[in-house]
């Protein structure tokens, strides 16, 4: 994976191998359904590799610098922008079926995220996954620190006006603690 700017956008690429391990994923699944039975010589001999070649040609995922976009499906197109601070975590998974087409699934965890959702947060074939796994995991950190370092810089406009009203409410409180000592004391 080259990049030339940290921060720039990054898109992944996609293992051509997707292809193939799709049509038979899909395959197995109408094998092992009664009703998907007759349809499986339709699926190997010709719908199986249209729709395969149709759904790697509309992946997509760019990695931004606050957030990451993804592109999915045919029929049924997701299309998702994860904000690197929501993203928890980015667990890789290599199963024996992804291992003998040399792929990989990296599953998106965001912060609030329901188990229904949680399907929609995979992309399966990146080239190179652990390093892109990495450089998502080192831009959320990145985005992180900048947001709380220390006084207005990397805040907002709404974020350095909330620290001088706190700075003002805690400049306060001083005057009215130091006036209460001066009548206890």
């Amino acid at each position: 994976m080259h990049q030339i700017d940290a921060d720039a956008p990054l898109a992944a690429c996609f293992n051509p191998l997707v292809r193939p391990y799709l049509v038979l994923q899909g395959a197995l699944i109408l094998g092992f359904t009664i009703i998907g039975l007759p349809l499986l010589p339709i699926w190997l001999l010709g719908g199986g590799q249209w729709w395969a070649r149709h759904y790697y040609d509309l992946l997509l995922c760019e990695l931004g610098e606050t957030e990451l976009r993804f592109r999915k499906g045919i029929l049924f197109q997701v299309e998702k922008t994860i904000p690197l601070e929501n993203i928890q975590d980015v667990t890789f998974i290599e199963g024996p079926l992804l291992r003998q087409f040399n792929l990989s699934t990296l599953k998106f965890e965001t912060a609030g995220h329901s188990a229904g959702q949680a399907s929609d947060m995979t992309l399966v074939g990146i080239v190179d996954a652990h390093a892109f796994r990495a450089e998502i995991l080192r831009r959320r950190t990145a985005l992180r620190q900048r947001a709380a370092a220390p006084g207005a810089a990397g805040m907002g406009d709404a974020g350095a006006a909330q620290l001088v009203l706190l700075q003002q409410i805690s400049a306060q409180l001083e005057r009215i603690a130091q006036r209460l000592e001066d009548r206890n004391g």
